[in-house]
């Protein structure tokens, strides 16, 4: 029945509210334990090999891989860039730029100081990915079963956003006590050195807190990170097929359908820098000192403190986020999932629109 409650708080948001309204209809009852209506995926290639059905436990299962290798394999490979970042945010006044950063940090740690903290930064990303991507399948299907086929199309973009935020939620549970001593190695020379070092020396000071201390700095980094990350990516595809790509995405090759997913993936990434960094900034120095809460180090920040490091955040994330898309989709290629094209206006919504006969 229309109006639901999630269509009700879809309202408040100001990036996809359609300039008409719906009336009252009844719609095709939906069951949540039998077989059940997809309907973000109302266009799913069914005529396509696929491997398994769309929202089956396979299909998670397999997206949820290739959230392991897209952020695991991503966020390692930029390790010095992060490096040079969170020394920039906690120590500005030894660290004075990017080029700097990697300069001084050469010469005091050698080449191999450039790769400190590979290994949480791998096994937290790697846990992050798996809910990250995992979940928005998920919540992103639970939420479109919901809503229903025609609300689904007219507030895609509220799906996509309460989806993300949703599996964010726990993805940065996952990732909190390996980000906690990422930055501890990486910003506190002298303090350790491996992940097998640092973790029961922080165990011992501070006990089990020290590894969740900054999950709520976390969340407010990371949740509006990836409401950016996914619903710029899914939005900035349709906009991409639709007025950039010169064929429909059906006659498209698939290593065509990738480029378009990487080139949407970077620019959903240089927003997402933008919108994350301030809470990026506090984390980093959170987690560098004992005894401060996220308050206290946002207040001493400041506001112009909280943006050092941007240009180097938005290389790191930009290309991050789009290495990470390409990695993903091509998970879903390689194991043969189904790949929705983007969505289009239900044909019953077409007529009360009065577009079609």
């Amino acid at each position: 029945m229309y109006p639901t409650t999630l269509t009700q708080l879809a309202r408040a948001n100001p990036f996809s509210a359609p300039l008409f309204t719906l009336q009252k209809v009844e719609e095709p009852h939906q069951s949540f334990h039998g077989q059940r209506t997809r309907t973000l995926a109302a266009a799913a290639a069914a005529e396509e090999d696929v491997s398994c059905e769309f929202g089956s436990s396979k299909y998670y299962a397999l997206c949820g891989f290739g959230g392991i290798l897209s952020c695991g394999i991503t966020h390692t490979a930029v390790v010095p860039l992060d490096l040079v970042k969170c020394r920039l945010q906690v120590n500005p006044d030894k660290y004075k730029s990017i080029g700097n950063g990697f300069a001084v940090t050469v010469r005091e740690d050698g080449v191999r100081g450039l790769a400190k903290g590979w290994a949480p930064t791998f096994i937290g990303y790697s846990m992050q990915g798996l809910c990250k991507f995992g979940f928005y399948e998920v919540f992103k299907i639970l939420y479109s079963d919901m809503l229903g086929e025609e609300n689904t199309y007219l507030w895609r973009t509220s799906l996509y956003l309460a989806a993300s935020a949703s599996a964010e939620f726990f993805a940065d549970i996952a990732l909190a006590p390996m980000e906690a001593v990422k930055v501890r190695i990486q910003t506190q020379p002298g303090y350790a050195n491996t992940l097998r070092q640092c973790v029961p020396k922080m165990f011992a000071e501070e006990g089990l807190w020290a590894f969740y201390k900054g999950v709520v700095p976390l969340w407010m980094r990371q949740i509006p990170y990836t409401m950016m990350k996914f619903a710029c990516f899914e939005r900035t595809v349709e906009m991409l097929y639709k007025y950039v790509v010169p064929k429909p995405r059906s006659e498209c090759t698939k290593s065509e359908q990738l480029v378009v997913t990487f080139v949407a993936g970077y620019i959903a990434g240089v927003f997402c820098a933008i919108v994350s960094h301030p809470a990026d900034s506090v984390v980093s120095v959170l987690n560098k000192e004992k005894g401060s809460t996220a308050v206290q180090v946002l207040k001493r920040l400041g506001p112009k403190g909280v943006w050092k490091g941007l240009v180097a955040r938005i290389i790191m994330i930009g290309t991050l986020t789009a290495l990470q898309w390409f990695i993903y989709d091509s998970v879903k290629v390689y194991f043969r999932l189904p790949r929705p094209p983007p969505p289009e206006m239900p044909e019953s919504l077409k007529k009360k629109l009065g577009l079609v006969d």
